[in-house]
């Protein structure tokens, strides 16, 4: 409003001003002030001010038509010389104009998320430039901003047509069935895509999330590969990514009964990628399947140099699946004398001691993890230790209460969005990013356990009934009641049902409700 007011007040101002000037000129003319004598070819020429104001207007108009003028010749010299647009340019230089001001004020509204303004812009500058690879992709563009789907694949749709703009409407409709959750027809977009432009960084990485998403893990490898050619890739972050893919293959083939395939690819990937856990655990199964326990310890023990974990401790145990508990001790020295100081050690040293029934020695071997590192398996085993020592069950029940809701420990979290998966996999089952699992100790707040919820990661018998609590003290438990064989003190997730049976069974007399025949069969 003010602006139109100033508009107003300008035009008036002008209008006055130049009626003025003309009646100062025409008072003026004839009255011999401010004249102006020319003589051109001996002819004396005499110019009042209102002659030479219309001279000055006539000298600058014809100035103006000589530029068009000469304009026009410089594109006729164009058009003869193969320019076939340069006469047409000549003309519609205005239209061009004001075409590309519509254009880069609908670039700048969609940049400001105007998107409606936007659309109006594009739509004037396609009025004046005809050139719709410009203007559809703000108009898409902007129909995306403000919601409007079925505009936006229309004008994708259309830049489809042409072949400069194709791989711009591919990479349109693709994000749009993403965005609908259509990955199959996603994934095939992402494909011609990635056919027409290979070095392109967000398609490879689309493409390589959506393969792996289908377990496409032969494309993704090859993905993978031209991520590497086209230097959009760390060569470490290859071997690295590439070693979860030949895992992830593995793992296919092996579940079509076809061994021989499945060891080669899980060798390929420990062999990418040593420290990989999975991968480990996997390549070092292999070698024992094809007898080669030389081979699974190396492999187990340079991924234990870097990430001690459970899952390699029970592939070690499998070398060897026959031996005695004290025969597996020593052979288990070699790998516990790596990183001894790392918790992951001291448990498997503890649960080692349990099965040969060392209880001193496992309550060496754990130290003060119960106070700084109190997890459910390291308090699961303080209670086995407890009931191996003789201790009363009141104590015995006050460990395993204190494991029910204590924080599980390291598992396997999402690095993309924290969650948390039982076991390892290439992608994580809720974001689905690619290659985020790690083993890690989740928030405290996603690991407090329910009641009732499995223990780890040793078994421990049933206690007495509590009608004999008031009786004698008693005597040291026998060996047969904590039942940890040799394969469970290096692999715990086997004694989960049965703990959990013996845990719901103890929990019910303690608050004094009756137990199943069944819970109590389970827990015996």
């Amino acid at each position: 409003m003010l602006w139109s007011l100033i508009k107003i007040v300008v035009f008036v101002a002008l209008v006055a001003a130049l009626t003025l000037g003309l009646g100062y000129l025409i008072e003026a003319d004839g009255s011999g002030l401010a004249q102006a004598r020319i003589t051109l070819a001996g002819v004396e020429y005499t110019l009042t001010p209102l002659m030479m104001v219309l001279g000055a207007i006539v000298l600058v108009a014809a100035v103006w038509v000589l530029i068009q003028v000469v304009a026009l010749l410089v594109a006729t010299l164009r058009f003869i010389n193969g320019d076939e647009t340069a006469l047409s340019r000549h003309f519609h230089r205005n239209r061009e104009r004001k075409g590309y001001e519509a254009l880069s004020e609908g670039m700048m509204a969609l940049a400001s998320g105007e998107g409606r303004l936007a659309i109006a812009k594009a739509q004037r500058a396609e009025k004046y430039l005809h050139k719709p690879e410009l203007t559809d992709l703000i108009t898409a563009q902007a129909a995306e901003m403000v919601g409007d789907r079925q505009k936006a694949e229309q004008v994708y749709k259309r830049l489809l047509q042409r072949d400069s703009t194709r791989f711009v409407g591919i990479r349109g409709i693709m994000h749009q069935k993403l965005a609908a959750g259509d990955t199959d027809t996603a994934l095939a977009l992402a494909e011609r895509a990635f056919a027409i432009k290979p070095k392109h960084e967000e398609v490879q990485d689309t493409l390589l999330r959506l393969q792996a998403e289908k377990e496409d893990w032969a494309g993704a490898r090859k993905t993978l590969s031209a991520k590497l050619k086209h230097g959009s890739l760390p060569r470490d972050v290859y071997k690295r990514r590439d070693a979860v893919l030949a895992l992830s293959q593995a793992t296919e083939i092996e579940n079509r009964d076809e061994s021989l395939a499945a060891a080669e690819k899980a060798i390929e990937a420990n062999r990418n990628s040593p420290d990989l856990v999975p991968a480990a655990a996997k390549a070092a199964r292999a070698y024992i399947a094809q007898k080669r326990p030389r081979n699974a310890m190396r492999v187990l023990k340079k991924a234990w140099e870097t990430h001690p974990h459970p899952d390699l401790a029970a592939a070690f145990a499998e070398i060897e699946p026959n031996e005695t508990p004290d025969q597996r001790i020593k052979r288990f020295v070699p790998l516990t004398r790596i990183n001894p100081e790392h918790r992951e050690t001291r448990l498997l040293l503890a649960e080692l001691n349990l099965a040969a029934e060392n209880f001193p020695e496992a309550r060496r071997s754990l130290g003060d993890l119960p106070e700084k590192e109190p997890d459910a398996r390291v308090l699961a085993i303080m209670a086995a230790i407890e009931k191996g020592e003789g201790a009363k069950d009141q104590v015995v029940r006050a460990w395993l209460a204190k494991a029910v809701t204590a924080p599980r420990g390291p598992q396997w979290v999402c690095e993309n969005c924290n969650t948390i998966h039982g076991d390892w996999r290439p992608t994580c089952s809720n974001c689905g990013a690619f290659d985020t699992l790690s083993w890690k100790t989740p928030p405290q707040s996603e690991v407090v356990l329910p009641a009732g919820a499995n223990m780890l990661p040793l078994i421990v018998g049933a206690l007495e009934d509590k009608s004999t609590e008031d009786q004698a003290e008693p005597s040291p438990a026998p060996a047969d009641v904590i039942d940890i064989s040799p394969a469970t003190a290096a692999r715990p997730e086997t004694a989960q049902a049965s703990t959990t049976a013996s845990t719901e069974a103890e929990d019910a007399e303690i608050v004094g409700e009756p137990v199943p025949e069944a819970d109590k069969k389970a827990a015996s």
